[in-house]
């Protein structure tokens, strides 16, 4: 009798799987079917107007952060680059976006200076105080000033990464301190359509 219940639960877990394959193990937390981060309006450090839809058959990883970051900003995007480079030739299928949170600070000579020191393809985007603030919300991105040293500031703001795959579509959240392995190895995984 043991024996039947084991075999009819095996059974039924199969069923409920639909018998096909097990979900893909990302490293990064899963938010696919979110009903946010789905759209992005601002400018490149080029000058160009962007939104997803111009990255469509990339994967996107998108980071919001600022230039003067002591350490999570430049690690994070340090980190991104690496991954490319354990991607090979599959990096050309990725396009990192940097989104400043600081626009006033961060004008398009600052990003296109910053940006492509970490890859060459890398782009930052940049808006008005009111479109980053939309793009932010949009991510639910968090950030405010804080207090510096010398009437200066700086920046409290969200320390992950997003993954959107080709499609277009929200995938991943990508904690900071995350691998470039465990970063190349999400992004092959939406790479080959999982």
């Amino acid at each position: 009798m043991r024996k039947f219940l084991l075999v009819l639960c095996a059974a039924l877990l199969a069923a409920c799987n639909g018998g096909g394959e097990a979900p893909p193990r990302f490293n990064a937390t899963d938010v696919s079917g979110a009903d946010w981060g789905r759209e992005l309006s601002l400018t490149d450090h080029n000058g160009q107007p962007r939104t997803l839809a111009d990255f469509k058959g990339k994967v996107v990883i998108l980071f919001f952060g600022f230039t003067q970051c002591p350490d999570i900003c430049p690690t994070t995007l340090g980190a991104s680059a690496a991954a490319l480079q354990l991607l090979g030739s599959d990096a050309d299928k990725v396009q990192v976006l940097f989104v400043t949170l600081d626009p006033a600070r961060d004008t398009p000579e600052v990003l296109a200076k910053y940006t492509p020191a970490f890859h060459p393809s890398f782009l930052g985007l940049y808006g008005n105080a009111e479109a980053t603030a939309a793009a932010a919300k949009e991510f639910k991105v968090f950030f405010q000033k804080a207090p510096g040293n010398d009437g200066n500031y700086t920046i409290d703001h969200t320390a992950a990464s997003y993954a959107i795959d080709p499609q277009g579509r929200l995938r991943l959240y990508m904690k900071h301190g995350e691998t470039p392995d465990q970063m190349a190895a999400d992004i092959k995984l939406l790479l080959a359509g999982k």
